[in-house]
Parts: structure tokens; sequence; C-alpha cells
């Protein structure tokens, strides 16, 4: 298919970062337990840890995550921990999915909104309704409205099972509320009722049967269907799920069938009384893409990738990009993702690097700054080295974490009764153990971070030719001061924790974190870096370490990692961590009773095999080598009436598993098919549902092992240890782009002046704030960008109008919101 053509292979994907700061003046106005969850819609999908004796709670944890599912609302919860009952929820912060763009990339403080149970609603809802004319047997005609209750989809889980829906349809008006209700559906989010109900809209002039309604003709302008969803509680009071209404003057005598997204009551979360339940701290960033067929990008593309050879460098696409954009953290990320993808990110990196060091003059304050090179490294350094930090870290960080010592040696924060001389020694245990795991730790760096140290090092050393040490602090000043130390003083943002280390953890990871930073650059140093803290304490703690041992260590370790040798075979040794975590399994055995079909295990996967276990921690029951997978895919619901589940197909039965939400369950499967993408005997088809009571749910097939009914899904489109969509980076670059037209085209313009009027500049204030080092060849590259964003502009604007044509409104991929008009 050629480009422009339009086709149909477009991917809406999105996705969610962000950090949840603190709350304050949380009632009730007393020290409690918090915690804080995220929520698409009802769906818990992130939890941070709790916050213990606080009533303004600081959780300090960042989030990022795929969205898989469409969704209405964002929400966040806060919590009162309870231990023997139920946690109570404090209040929310909800957010509209067409209204996040206005927070995006912005730290906000958001008023808590009460929680109402009549606004908690998920799901849509799928109605045709009918009015018909009948002919009584005198002869005279009626109206009478037919209302078919097809499915549901999407309802929210209750107490973390599967609903018990029904649904109430009413015609209501203002003399009369006629109301029906459905069978309950046992055990389902997605419940398929398939039932019709008849209501009398009007009467002929002379119908005489008495009745309790007086319906005239004109009273069809106010009639309207209302259709209520509930979870049955049994013995416990019904749980509102959503309602929706449609107007019977809609119907002009004709049939009308449409997919609804359920809506919370008019009179919910109306409360007053919003400013007295507190206010959560949060930045959140939301985006979606509509990524086009790979061919559409091949112009962009090939711009971007050319960037390291342009002269100079500040003339290039992906200079230009960071330049534009307000928050250069935001071109960053795309960038540095989308080289790394194509294997061109050394040679760009070390060019903005030069120019970096062009405008450093003294050698101690080496790539010190938040330059684009820094910036660039940073994230390098966070993709490429996630299992670097693991196998080096990770263990010790867990004994800091899980088995704390005092460490407090600040003569002014010391508790009562706790001695300084025993913290001083327990602090100095454990910066030796990590100091010790870093250095020693050489022989597992990624060789792409070693390719780049080896070209910053050799750069600084050209910049200052006199000065022996700085080819060190070079390298230092990325791996010690924002690698290694700032993993260790935030090693939740690493995915070396899972949660935000408690006050005191996080103390005593601070004068860790501060330890390392000084010890890296000592072997890069000539002077004593002692006079540098600014604590009395810090320069007494860090007499006891004046020993040659620890430079020379730091010395050897930087010359390891900023050697171009091939450190792959070592590499490969080692099997590299994926994913881990709690999910349920479906047992192996027998059992067919109750709960026991479904067990809660830990979840392990490595580039080598599948495991789970009792617990964290604890051996293995099962293991699955990576090589025997033939297939993963999601399971229906209706095979086990559970939301969330996906099948590993491998040599003996199925295994069937369940994450704990959408989020969870997209992200286990992403990771299971890119690990094993490059198995030789993977299936091409596979069954949907399950083989249960002696056949196949989906195909009915009575044979257990017959070939599979449904074509399996594509791969995706990453490798195992590096996740990284092209196309979709492409994409957010493009859109970037197009936020930042105006700025590309004064740019354009600045270049143009430039260029013709070569005296002084005129209207410096319009691109003073910009790098023109050569303006006719950043005005040839920002030629070339506007061109391709618009003939990218025009590829989506076909897009999305055969998207609007295809997409009804009111079909399923396109439900109605509130009333139809």
């Amino acid at each position: 298919m050629a480009a422009g053509d339009g086709g149909d292979e477009v991917r809406v994907l999105q996705n969610l970062r962000g950090k949840i700061y603190d709350a304050k003046h949380l009632v009730p106005n007393k020290m409690r337990d918090f915690f804080c969850t995220i929520n698409l819609d009802q769906e818990e999908v992130f939890r941070t840890q709790v916050v213990e004796k606080s009533l303004s709670p600081y959780f300090g944890e960042e989030f990022y995550f795929e969205i898989p599912r469409t969704f209405q609302w964002l929400s966040f919860y806060i919590y009162d921990k309870s231990v023997l009952q139920k946690d109570l929820r404090i209040g929310k912060v909800s957010i509209k999915k067409e209204d996040l763009c206005k927070y995006t990339g912005k730290e906000n403080w958001f008023m808590l909104q009460p929680i109402d149970s009549n606004s908690e609603v998920q799901g849509k809802v799928h109605l045709e309704l009918k009015l018909n004319e009948l002919i009584t047997d005198n002869g005279s005609v009626c109206q009478q409205l037919v209302v078919h209750i097809k499915e549901c989809h999407g309802l929210p889980l209750i107490n973390g099972q599967n609903c018990d829906p029904y649904a109430t349809v009413s015609l209501v008006g203002p003399s009369r509320n006629d109301q029906k209700k459905t069978k309950v559906k046992k055990k389902t989010s997605n419940p398929q009722f398939n039932e019709t109900f008849y209501f009398e809209v009007t009467r002929s002039s002379s119908y005489t049967k008495k009745s309790q309604f007086q319906v005239e003709e004109e009273d069809i302008e106010k009639l309207e269907v209302r259709v209520d969803l509930w979870n049955n509680g049994n013995l416990v009071q019904d749980v509102f799920l959503g309602e929706i209404k449609v107007p019977v003057k809609v119907l002009r005598n004709d049939s009308f069938q449409a997919w609804y997204l359920l809506q919370p009551r008019e009179n919910g979360n109306k409360s007053s009384k919003s400013d007295d339940l507190g206010s959560l701290r949060l930045n959140i960033c939301y985006t979606e893409d509509c990524v086009l067929p790979s061919e559409y990008y091949g112009s962009l593309r090939n711009l971007l990738l050319k960037s390291s050879d342009v002269q100079p460098i500040s003339a290039s696409a992906a200079y230009i990009l960071s330049e534009v954009c307000r928050d250069k953290y935001d071109a960053v990320l795309p960038i540095v993702r989308l080289l790394l993808h194509h294997h061109k990110l050394v040679p760009f990196v070390a060019a903005v690097a030069e120019l970096d060091l062009k405008d450093t003059q003294e050698a101690n304050t080496v790539f010190r700054g938040n330059s684009l090179a820094t910036r660039c490294v940073d994230e390098m350094m966070k993709i490429v080295g996630k299992h670097y930090l693991k196998v080096t870290l990770k263990p010790v960080i867990d004994e800091i974490c899980e088995s704390p010592k005092p460490c407090e040696i600040d003569p002014i924060k010391i508790k009562e009764g706790d001695n300084v001389e025993i913290n001083m020694e327990n602090l100095r245990y454990y910066v030796d153990k990590v100091f010790r795991e870093i250095v020693r730790s050489s022989i597992s760096c990624p060789t792409l971070m070693c390719d780049v140290f080896y070209s910053l090092r050799h750069l600084a050393a050209k910049r200052f030719p006199n000065d022996p040490h700085v080819q060190y602090s070079a390298v230092s000043s990325f791996v010690f001061l924002r690698f290694f130390a700032v993993a260790v003083v935030s090693p939740h943002t690493f995915h070396l924790r899972p949660h935000h280390p408690d006050a005191q953890t996080s103390r005593t990871l601070t004068l860790i974190s501060k330890a390392i930073q000084t010890l890296g650059s000592w072997g890069s140093l000539t002077k004593s870096k002692l006079s540098s803290f600014k604590e009395t304490f810090m320069c007494e703690f860090f007499k006891t370490f004046q020993e040659e041992k620890f430079t020379e260590s730091v010395k050897k370790f930087l010359d390891d990692v900023s050697s171009t040798e091939s450190k792959e075979p070592s590499g490969l040794s080692e099997p590299v961590h994926l994913k881990e975590g709690e999910m349920y399994k479906r047992a192996q055995g027998r059992t067919r009773i109750g709960k026991k079909n479904f067990k809660k295990r830990w979840f392990c996967l490595t580039s080598r095999e599948l495991t789970y276990h009792k617990q964290q921690d604890k051996e293995p029951i099962f293991t699955i080598p990576i090589k025997n997978i033939l297939a993963v895919e999601k399971l229906d619901e209706n095979s086990f009436n559970k939301k969330n589940m996906f099948q590993i197909l491998h040599g003996e039965k199925p295994l069937y598993i369940q994450a704990n939400n959408c989020v969870e369950a997209s992200e286990w499967i992403e990771a299971l098919c890119r690990v094993t993408r490059s198995n030789q005997k993977r299936l091409s088809f596979y069954h949907p549902s399950a083989f249960l009571n002696g056949n196949w749910l989906c195909c009915k097939s009575t044979i257990e092992n017959t070939v599979g009914c449904a074509p399996c899904t594509a791969d995706v489109p990453a490798d195992t240890q590096i996740e990284i969509d092209g196309d979709r980076e492409t994409e957010r670059i493009y859109s970037l782009f197009t936020v930042n037209m105006s700025k590309l085209q004064k740019l354009e313009e600045a270049c143009g002046s430039i260029a013709v009027y070569q005296g002084p500049r005129k209207e410096p204030d319009d691109y003073s704030n910009f790098t023109i080092e050569d303006s006719v060849a950043t005005f040839h590259t920002l030629k070339q960008i506007i061109d391709i964003v618009d003939k990218l502009n025009e590829s989506h604007e076909k897009y999305r109008k055969k998207r609007s044509s295809s997409a009804k409104y009111g079909s399923e991929e396109n439900p109605i919101v509130g009333k139809v008009s």
C-alpha cells in the first residue's frame, strides 16, 4: 500500500505517566493510614504504598503505563486503610478523558470530591427501540413502545469479582413511571440479556378501559425510556451501575438501535462539602497517538535518522525539535528511543555533547547542566541500563529497605536514645556494600552505555587537553551522579522497589547516595572533596574514606565502563529479568470445587523461563522454558466468567492466568509475546475460549488437542530487552512538531532574515532563544520538516474522516454519551 492511500492499519495508542505527590488536610482530622489508587472508570490499575500515621501523606510515586482500552474518566481515590474492616474511601479526583489535556505536564493541586455511589459508573449498553402502531379489535389505533435490551459491555468489578447484573427498563413521563426488570445474570461484566419489554404509549380516544395512567397524544413529547443497571446484592443492598435516558420522540415511528455509555445519576456527586475533604497534588501527562502504517513515516524518520550527519548539529531535525519544545523532556524521550531503535544514538549523542563542550569553560563543570546532551544520556541509561541496575543494586537495596538499620548521623536529626557512633558504623557498612557492588559491576555494563561513555571521555579530553582528570569526570558525572546515585535515592523510579520508601529509609538512602556521588568523583579529581560538603557531619564521616584504594577502584571502574571492548558473551550468560508480580492461575490438577480452581501465585518472567511461586522469594512450583511457549493470547471472559484473563500455550495443557486489571494483563501479554516471538514452533491458530465439560466453548469441538479455531494475533514490534516501537516514536515527534508549528515558522523566518540581511539582527526577541549557527542549513531542515508535517497532516485528516464515517455515532466503537436529541 502506498503512503497516502489511507490504509486501515491505524493503531490508536494511549499512555499515562505522571506522579502522585502528596495530600493535605484530609478528613477525618486525625492521624490515619492512607493510600491512593488510580482508576480507569471503576477499574483500579495502580496503588501506592500505605503512608502511616499522617494527615498530609507524602506518596511520591511515579507511574507510567499503556492504556489498553477506552475509558471515560481517570480517577484518583484516597483511602483510609483499615485492618479489620473494609478500607474507607475518603474522596477522589475525577477528570474526564476529554479534559486531561488541560493538565498535561503541569503540577496541580486538586480538591477532593465526595464519593457518591450514584456517580461511580462504567460500561455501555446496547438497546433497540421501536414504536409500533397497533389496531385494536374495534378498529381504533394505539401506539406501543418495544424496548429490546440486548447486552452490556465493560461493567465494573464489585469487590474484585464480576458482578451479578440486571437491568430495570422504565417508561417515564410527567404522570407515569412504568417499570420492568430483566433476569439477573450471574458473574459477568458483559451480560447478554436479550429481553424485550412492551409499553403502551398512546391510546385512541375510544379506549374506555380504566387505567392508572391517562395518556394523551401530546404526552409522547415528554416521555423517555430509562434503563438502569444494577448489581444484585442478594443479602445486601443492590449497587447502582449506571443509567441511560432516551426520549421517545426520537423514534418518529421508526426503530432505533444504538450503544450508549452508562451515565451517573443526575443528582449524583453534587454535595456541597467537597471543600472539606482535603486536596491531592498530581502531575498528569496523557497522550493518545494515532499511529499510521510505517510507510507514512518514511520521510520524517529518514530526516531524523540523518541528524548526526548534519553540519552543524544545531541544524538537524532532532536538535530543532528539542529547541522548539517548551519542555525538553517531551522531545528527548522519543528522539532517544527512535535513534536507539535504529542504532543511531551514539553518533548523535557525540555530536550534541561536542556542542555542549564548546560552551563549557572549566573542566570541573563538564556535563553538569541539563543540556540536550546530558538529557539524552540520562534517558539512554534509563532505557538500556534497567537490567544492569537490577543485577547490581537490587539485592543491597532490598536489604536496606526490608531490614533497615538506623543511619542518621546529623546531630540535629538523630533520635533520642540513638548512638551516633553506631549509626555511623551502619551507614559505613551500607556505603561500603553499595560501592563494592558498583565498582565490581563493569562486566555487566551494557555495551551501548560503554560506547557512549567512550565517546564522552575522548571528547572531554580533546576539549581540555591539559587536564588529565577530565576524561574521568566526564564519565563519572553520568554513571555515578546521574545513574547509580539517583537509583539509590529513588529505587522505585528505576523499578528496584515497588513503592517509594518510608521517611526513615528514604533518609538512609539519601545519605548513601551523597556518599556514592562523592566517592565516584574522587577518582577523577585531584583535590579533596571534603571541602565541598556543607554539612560538618558528612565531613567527619568521609574522613574514614581517605584511602587510596577507593580512588584506584573508581579509576579502574571508569576505565572499564568507558572501554569499547565487547562484553556481550558475559552479558548474555545472565538471564534478563523482564517482569514479575502477583496473579491468579487456574489449578493444573483436577480439582474443580469453587474458588480452589484459581490460586494466587507470584509470577516471574526472565529471558529464559516463566516461573510461578507460592510466594515471592520462594522456590518455583512450576517452570516453563521460554523456548517451549507456543502462543500467548487473551482468553474470552465467558470461559470462567472472569475478566483480564490470558492463556499460555506450551507443551502441556494451556496455563490460564487472571491479571488484576486490564493494564497488567496487557503488559504481561506483551512481555511474553516479545520474549517468545522468535520461537520456531509458534502456533498459527488457537482457541479463544477454554476446553470445559468435554468441549471447546469457542468452536464446540469435543477433541481437546484439535487445531485452534482462530488465528493467533500478530507479533509485537519490539525486542526482548528494549521495548521500542519506532513508528510510535516517529508519530510522537510528528505530534510535537505539529503543536509547535508556530515556533518552527518563526524560526524559519528568523533564518531567512539572517541569511538575507547579514547586518545587525532585527527584532532578536523572535528567535534569540534558538541556537542558529548556520542559518542556511537550519532553514533547509526547517523547510523539510514543515513540508513533511503538512503531508502527515493530510494523511491524519483522511484517517479522521474515514474513522468518523465508519464508526457511526451509536456504534459499539463510538457509543452515544448522554441523551439522544
